[in-house]
């Protein structure tokens, strides 16, 4: 890929380890307060708010709304859920933060680092800023800057997020390359005139889950981790 300058990616669940993260501060927090909740199954329950979440903003039901604010509202209506009553505010405030928190996978960074020597690496994601960078110095990603859907006021997979990212780093479309585990959003940016590479996260939900683990005709590139997409690009 020639052409290719610039490498953006999504990050939850391509660049990070969401499910097992969360879990664990769930978990941490119950042990607390003396209670015993599946982590896991609180992880899952808490991601499958995103999409009806953003879904609500793009209908004109809500605002624009950053992610942090949809996690809590996603957030309060668990905790009901599973039982766990009697946080105060910070407690609440600083679980809602877990998403600022989260593990890489375990290629992920020398991934990145390779790919960076090569390349403008930025994250193309749905968490707002302050989040993203909370999980970069978190978790140690050598992103050149931070693009995503807080500059567009729109979600992925929603066009301008894609289109973004080209006019932001004053590309051309094919000249950025979007990077991620799920089908839908390289489908998405493809559309966009974008180059796509797709790296499988088989365990993204957990061992019973269904990622994505094929690539389709919206890929350009299919890599088993980071180091190999460095590999396959020359980084």
């Amino acid at each position: 890929m020639p052409s290719v300058k610039a490498l953006v990616f999504d990050t939850f669940g391509t660049v990070v380890d969401w499910r097992t993260s969360v879990a664990r501060e769930v978990k941490a927090l119950a042990k607390r307060k003396g209670l015993t909740v599946d982590g896991a199954r609180f992880a899952d329950s808490w991601r499958a708010g995103y999409g009806p979440g953003m879904n609500r903003v793009r209908s004109g039901e809500l605002p624009w709304t950053r992610l942090d604010g949809l996690h809590r509202m996603t957030l309060d209506r668990i905790l009901i859920d599973f039982g766990i009553v009697g946080l105060t505010e910070a407690e609440t405030d600083a679980l809602n933060r877990a998403w600022h928190r989260l593990q890489p996978w375990p290629d992920a960074v020398g991934g990145l680092t390779r790919l960076k020597k090569k390349f403008i690496i930025a994250p193309l994601s749905n968490g707002n800023i302050s989040l993203m960078t909370d999980l970069a110095k978190h978790s140690g990603l050598p992103w050149d800057c931070i693009l995503g859907a807080e500059l567009v006021r729109h979600y992925k997979p929603d066009r301008e997020v894609y289109q973004s990212a080209a006019d932001i780093l004053d590309l051309k479309p094919a000249e950025v390359m979007m990077v991620a585990a799920h089908l839908y959003d390289l489908r998405a940016a493809k559309d966009m005139g974008l180059r796509t590479a797709f790296v499988a996260r088989p365990l993204e939900y957990g061992p019973d889950g269904k990622p994505d683990l094929d690539p389709d005709s919206s890929v350009d590139i299919a890599a088993k981790d980071f180091n190999d997409l460095a590999s396959q690009l020359g980084a």
